[in-house]
């Protein structure tokens, strides 16, 4: 899951965002939709940057190293289950990044891929203003700490919305700057298709999105987990468990086309400056 925020404009023209650094403390839905407001021109002016990832599933975990572009972010494979990839598996990775750069069909479908990715996410994000109640739940480190739980009167018009609704949780905005610095979120109903016909999702599954500063305008994704759990249609069970975590960010030049974002991914050999550092265990 690619973690940038793509949110539907609720406030409108850039006298806003000053006001926003000068007004006293705002109500827990006025600093929510400031929080909206200043993601969207995030993505509007947000530099471009190269990391490292490293994915766990129920399976295996990877390692990656990713550039962003202007056409979405491009990645190359680095080691499986924590062993670096033999001469061979090196040589395909290559032979795939190669085969991608010369294939206009698969560069397009990358880029519509990550325009609907996109867009998926910034209509989940969208409903934190409409879809909840907030509540003041102090100050931590600097940040305002807001509780959230379904608002009632919102009626959820796709299965993004049912699915998001039936969460409840908690956010961490900066306030200085008015950015999201975390948000957790658990299902506290279970979450039905076709009334339980075509599938079910269980409550108690959830999910944390954590972010941290790397400049002076610009936060990025450093850790996701999704852990969900349900049935499919015909009784097929379905899990989501998910953890991804991010680091090493190192500014690229703005606007990278997708052939010289390619081009900074090879030869494929990791440097120190892609290495994960350690993380503390998720709770």
């Amino acid at each position: 899951m690619r973690v940038h925020w793509i949110l539907f404009a609720i406030l409108s023209g850039a006298p806003f965002a000053v006001q926003a650094q000068v007004r006293g403390p705002a109500s827990p839905g006025q600093l929510v939709a400031e929080v909206v407001y200043n993601e969207l021109h995030d993505h509007q002016l947000h530099g471009y940057w190269r990391y490292w990832i490293e994915k766990h599933t129920q399976k295996q975990s990877k390692l990656e190293e990713q550039v962003e572009t202007a056409d979405g972010p491009i990645t190359r494979l680095l080691s499986t289950s924590g062993r670096p990839l033999s001469a061979a598996d090196e040589e395909s990775e290559r032979a795939r990044l190669d085969h991608w750069l010369n294939s206009p069909q698969e560069q397009e479908r990358h880029r519509q891929d990550y325009a609907d990715d996109e867009k998926r996410i910034g209509r989940i994000l969208a409903l934190l203003p409409q879809a909840f109640l907030f509540a003041d739940g102090g100050m931590e480190k600097g940040c305002v700490h807001l509780r959230f739980r379904p608002n009632p009167a919102y009626p959820p018009h796709s299965i993004e919305a049912r699915i998001f609704h039936a969460m409840s949780g908690d956010m961490w905005v900066d306030l200085r700057g008015k950015r999201l610095v975390r948000l957790d979120g658990q299902l506290d109903e279970n979450v039905d298709f076709g009334y339980g016909l075509l599938g079910r999702l269980y409550k108690g599954g959830w999910f944390r999105l954590q972010r941290t500063q790397v400049s002076a305008t610009d936060w990025k994704t450093e850790r996701l987990e999704v852990h969900m759990n349900g049935r499919a249609f015909f009784l097929k069970t379905i899990s989501r468990e998910t953890s991804e975590v991010r680091g090493g960010f190192a500014p690229v030049p703005p606007g990278l086309s997708l052939a010289q974002g390619m081009k900074m991914l090879l030869p494929l050999q990791a440097t120190s400056s892609v290495a994960p550092a350690a993380f503390p265990a998720v709770r």
